[in-house]
């Protein structure tokens, strides 16, 4: 039992680890590619302090949710060892490809991970910029769903898109 008990706490622990910005522009190269888009970003600096890591986007906070996103991860581990994303050309070649995926994923979703922090219902119209302020009834009466119009908030639109 005492195995089992560390055993879990151990395999814990890592997942969380895994979730962290250290660990995440380490293993999947970003430092060249899209960590300095973020860090431009109103989700890296802003006027309220709030600072959003990779984990908070693209990690589901729901265990099962994680753990096929965690089980999905591997394809990307994949795909830099076999060479295919290893460097920053090879990464933007395929950057569309990758962010449709995540797109897809987030319209799959509901943008689940975007509503962890952002709600219509927490939001003041009123203080929106005029674009929001119309946009956002809309995208309610519309069923859209945050990434429907938020493509490009953290990283560079893809070229091609």
């Amino acid at each position: 039992m005492t195995m089992g008990i560390t055993s879990m706490t151990g395999l814990t622990a890592y997942i969380e680890y895994t979730n962290t910005l250290e660990f995440c522009i380490s293993c999947h190269d970003m430092k060249e590619t899209v960590f300095p888009e973020y860090q431009q970003s109103s989700h890296y600096t802003n006027h309220e302090g709030v600072r959003v890591i990779c984990s908070d986007c693209h990690v589901p906070k729901a265990f099962l949710p994680k753990m096929l996103r965690k089980a999905a991860s591997v394809n990307e581990l994949y795909h830099k060892i076999i060479g295919t994303i290893d460097n920053k050309e090879l990464f933007e070649a395929r950057r569309l490809h990758l962010a449709e995926r995540v797109w897809a994923s987030m319209e799959k979703s509901d943008s689940r991970e975007c509503r962890n922090c952002h709600s219509y219902e927490a939001m003041d119209f009123k203080k929106q910029g005029e674009v929001a302020q119309n946009a956002h009834p809309m995208a309610i009466e519309n069923k859209l769903t945050c990434i429907d119009c938020h493509k490009g908030v953290a990283h560079k639109l893809p070229e091609g898109y």
